[in-house]
């Protein structure tokens, strides 16, 4: 036996229990599969299957190649992966990290773009809202609306800057006196967005002004879309990202309040496990990511 095809045909037998189902799998004929089969079985001088007309069965050396050989051909697999990020800027799998509203809004139509420039990468795009271990999480990079890591290990990059406005629905002022200053602000209509149970802090500044006032616990998320749901229908004011808002502000669902008072903006970084150069794969996205939000209303590049 001189390549690893023999086995990986076997394998995928032992996992569908069917010539025909390994077969269509492959995307080879059934005769394919059995000729290639028996060859092995010849190399080997074993019977590796049990074939009847209603199923397929390991013999005990069938069961122990493929114990054998299933872990080396994984690993096989995982080694040309790395290899092929390491070496190719234009083909591969990349894991991408990204926060829950963000992905939402944004990675459907950047995704497109990217598979329509680079048809070779594949891509796995995981969501969640909590700031994520990127060498535990055994991602590529992570999308991240927050300022720089603590954790010294981790390797971050600074997009832009996310500019952020405190918004409500219209309607919410039929109820309530609309605020002038951040100190008439009522915590009980402020909506608090976190991973804790914990009031958010909402820091303001005008003239040389400072202030800060801590929001409500009658509702507390840490998703920025459900936030911003509950405020276009009238629940109360919530502090969130531009991208998020601009659309309802346009549209009149919401409105901006306090326009004459500033908001300190976020950042939009990525980051990195602890490479030492960024593999080509993950500098091909970084490049386009960067661009492609360049193009997007909601983004500050000028303080950079």
């Amino acid at each position: 036996m001189q390549n690893i095809k023999p086995i990986r045909v076997f394998l995928e037998v032992v996992e569908q229990a069917s010539f025909a189902g390994a077969a269509r799998s492959l995307r080879m004929t059934p005769a394919s599969v059995t000729r290639i089969i028996a060859q092995l079985e010849q190399d080997l001088g074993q019977q590796l299957l049990l074939r009847t007309t209603r199923q397929v069965s390991l013999t005990g050396a069938g069961a122990m190649v493929a114990a054998r050989y299933r872990p080396v051909v994984q690993e096989f697999d995982r080694i040309t992966q790395e290899v092929i990020r390491a070496t190719h800027p234009d083909r591969g799998r990349l894991a991408i990290n990204a926060p829950m509203s963000f992905g939402i809004r944004l990675l459907p139509d950047l995704v497109n773009s990217f598979s329509l420039a680079y048809p070779n990468i594949t891509l796995d795009v995981q969501m969640t809202d909590r700031l994520v271990d990127i060498v535990d999480e055994t991602c590529d990079l992570a999308i991240r609306i927050s300022g720089p890591p603590s954790d010294k290990s981790t390797i971050w990059r600074r997009i832009c800057q996310v500019p952020r406005a405190v918004i409500a629905a219209p309607a919410l002022f039929d109820r309530i006196p609309r605020p002038e200053t951040p100190d008439e602000l009522d915590p009980a209509w402020c909506l608090s967005y976190g991973s804790s149970r914990a009031p958010e802090t909402w820091h303001f500044a005008k003239s040389g002004l400072k202030r800060s006032i801590r929001a409500g616990t009658r509702i507390v998320s840490n998703n920025g879309e459900f936030l911003y749901g509950l405020a276009a229908t009238g629940n109360g004011m919530v502090n969130l990202p531009d991208f998020l808002v601009r659309e309802g502000v346009r549209g009149g669902r919401v409105e901006p309040v306090l326009t004459d008072w500033d908001i300190p903006p976020l950042d939009l970084m990525l980051y990195y496990p602890p490479y030492e150069v960024l593999p080509p794969l993950v500098a091909t996205f970084t490049e386009f990511f960067e661009d492609y939000i360049r193009d997007i209303d909601g983004f500050d590049f000028s303080a950079l």
